[in-house]
């Protein structure tokens, strides 16, 4: 069974590995969203920046002459160069079209080789060429996913004849964000693994430490071993707890006190009337055995019952001298208080009287284990 303070500190870093868990999930989809927006506004800014580079570069208009594209006198078919520089300028990958086909691009097939003479996809065909809009959005590039931008290029009688593509591959914006959480997810671990020690002093300190003298204080009082009240410092209700134990400890001593007062009180008048004085019906001679015990006048005549101590019963001393007497061998309190019928306790304090009387003398004897047994001699 776990303690308390492994219960806590699992239930904490439970909580908090659910917390980060679903942070980076909610981040990773923010992030996804706002990365796929930006991706669309760069898309059209690049076609923007792209077009005014070209119009500079290769001033004129657009043209087909003998089934091939013209920027006024460039020849834009196979015209890598131009391409490339637009791509390391964005970062984008940048395909011009004549009509829906690719005669000029950084866009790389499954062998590695540029993809002229592969067409547009159906659907921005229909957007760029046929309605002569411009396509900003997610398109299929050669069996990849991008984030795009296409713009119709137009002749100078202004029928379309082609178009110019820039494109962000979708794979490197998840790479990206992949990156970026799985940063967050490193931080956010050191970050728990931190929060767990400071979590673990203060509940050490102000908690479990607490808890244990107050453990250890019921263990006393169950052993009857418990001889002051405990003092623990912590939260609010570790010291509400520590009030609660402190006032039933003294309800205990006090409930303890009053019973062994009780108890005294009834077992000295059970004796009395359990175990009237004897009276002798013959004195004469005749009747006397020197030898023997039961004749033998109790030592404790000499006491009389004004000189007792306060809670000693007069009868139950008797008793008591008789039964040492007649055994005429060392006892313990124990023994003694098994055969008349009396808490140790308080046969212990008659015993204690005797000994002060000189009717008995105690002596100490050691065991192998455990504690000396305190014996009582009749003298």
């Amino acid at each position: 069974m776990r303690s308390l303070k492994q219960q806590i500190l699992i239930l904490l870093l439970g909580s908090l590995v659910l917390l980060a868990a679903c942070f980076i999930v909610v981040l990773g989809w923010y992030m996804k969203d706002k990365a796929e927006a930006a991706a669309f506004i760069k898309a059209q800014t690049d076609l923007a920046t792209c077009e005014e580079i070209i119009d500079k570069s290769s001033p004129g208009t657009w043209a087909v002459q003998n089934g091939e594209l013209y920027k006024g006198p460039v020849k834009i078919n196979l015209n890598n160069q131009l391409v490339d520089h637009l791509s390391s300028l964005t970062g984008d990958t940048v395909t011009i079209f004549l009509g829906d086909t690719r005669v000029a691009t950084t866009v790389r097939g499954s062998n590695d080789e540029r993809a002229i003479g592969t067409k547009v996809s159906a659907s921005v065909a229909q957007t760029v060429l046929q309605d002569g809009q411009t396509f900003i959005g997610k398109a299929n590039v050669i069996g990849q996913w991008y984030e795009t931008g296409y713009m119709p290029l137009r002749a100078e009688n202004g029928s379309i004849i082609g178009m110019f593509y820039v494109g962000i591959s979708h794979a490197y914006d998840q790479k990206t964000i992949t990156g970026s959480l799985i940063t967050l997810a490193v931080l956010g671990l050191a970050l728990t693994f931190l929060v767990s020690l400071i979590a673990w002093f203060f509940l050490q300190k102000f908690v479990i430490n607490p808890l244990h003298d107050i453990t250890l204080g019921t263990r006393d009082v169950a052993t009857g071993h418990l001889t002051e009240k405990i003092k623990v410092s912590g939260a609010k209700e570790i010291e509400e707890l520590e009030d609660a134990f402190n006032q039933m400890v003294e309800k205990i001593q006090s409930l303890t006190d009053e019973l062994n007062r009780t108890t005294d009180t009834f077992e000295n008048n059970f004796v009395s009337k359990s175990n009237p004085p004897e009276i002798p019906l013959e004195t004469d001679d005749e009747f006397y055995d020197p030898s023997s015990t039961a004749n033998s006048p109790p030592a404790s005549d000499s006491l009389s019952e004004e000189e007792l101590p306060k809670g000693l019963n007069q009868t139950t001393l008797e008793h008591i001298v008789q039964f040492i007497q007649t055994t005429h061998r060392p006892l313990s309190a124990e023994e003694v208080a098994e055969k008349v019928k009396l808490t140790r306790v308080t046969v212990r304090r008659y015993l204690e009287y005797l000994e002060q009387q000189g009717v008995v003398k105690s002596e100490q004897k050691y065991g192998r284990v455990g504690r000396p047994v305190k014996l009582f001699i009749p003298l």
